[in-house]
């Protein structure tokens, strides 16, 4: 397991068996503090497999995740949140019938220390919550500088638009760790630029740690400072992208060829 001088993840020994198909075998890793973190390989490679015994939507089979020094393993998804790590999905989630301001507080709510009869009530705790939340979302769209989008609903906003404010909803959670799984899919380049200033500006204003799985490898060789690369379940490299771009098992390995994976990885030197 290649080692990072201050991890904030720990992955050890991961397993995730699906009756007869082991979809993660023997996966080991670490994540820095503050840095962004990238898994990549190829489909069914057991990356969003990977995502899901991290966040406690699945349990796995054996192995242990230690997250700020705390395990994690076996975790429900709400108790891994309230540890401070909040993710992403492939596809998008935003609630079609709230508008861009409501879905961002819907990350603030997950999080509320007053329970459901006094926030019904807007008790005293529940106000004090609904008042933090809102300043919060504003600064939140301030620094996404989509202020003027607020009232807007997402279906009035082109995709890339509405990653961003998917994006947005994450950062409510006041995370230390976000998981983006593909958040490049489906995006244009300008999209694609603008996504990773974002990753970027969070990662320096907020201290925010990243672990990111996407197809897109001059994105990832951009904005990585850690990549894990996995292959039928198998971690087969880790390292810096760099090491990891030159290594010819992983070339051959993520399109079957060498000659292929070199061109894959051409754009992103």
């Amino acid at each position: 397991m290649a080692a990072t001088d201050n991890p904030i993840l720990r992955v050890d020994g991961l397993q995730m068996r699906f009756g007869g198909l082991t979809a993660l075998d023997n996966v080991s890793f670490t994540a820095g503090e503050g840095e962004v973190t990238a898994v990549i390989g190829p489909n069914g490679a057991g990356k969003t497999t990977l995502f899901n015994c991290i966040t406690g939507m699945y349990r796995a089979s054996a192995g242990r995740v230690s997250f700020a020094g705390q395990d994690i393993s076996g975790f429900a998804p709400h108790r891994v949140a309230r540890a401070g790590m909040a993710r992403t999905f492939q596809n998008l989630a935003l609630f079609p019938g709230l508008n861009v301001r409501d879905n961002l507080l819907v990350g603030a709510y997950r999080h509320g220390a007053s329970g459901l009869i006094e926030g019904a009530v807007l008790g005293p705790r529940a106000r004090r919550e609904q008042a933090a939340a809102e300043d919060r979302a504003a600064e939140i769209l301030e620094f996404l500088g989509i202020p003027e989008l607020a009232e807007a609903m997402p279906g009035e906003l082109p995709y890339g638009r509405q990653k961003q404010v998917e994006f947005g909803r994450v950062l409510m959670q006041d995370a230390r760790m976000i998981l983006l799984d593909e958040p490049m899919a489906g995006m244009s380049r300008p999209e694609k630029t603008l996504m990773v200033a974002l990753i970027r500006n969070v990662r320096h204003r907020y201290g925010v740690s990243f672990l990111v799985v996407e197809h897109d490898m001059p994105v990832i060789m951009d904005i990585s400072d850690h990549i894990v690369v996995l292959d039928f379940g198998r971690k087969i490299a880790d390292g810096p992208p760099a090491k990891v771009q030159q290594d010819p098992a992983v070339i051959a390995a993520y399109l079957g060829s060498e000659e292929a994976g070199q061109a894959v990885f051409a754009g992103a030197a």
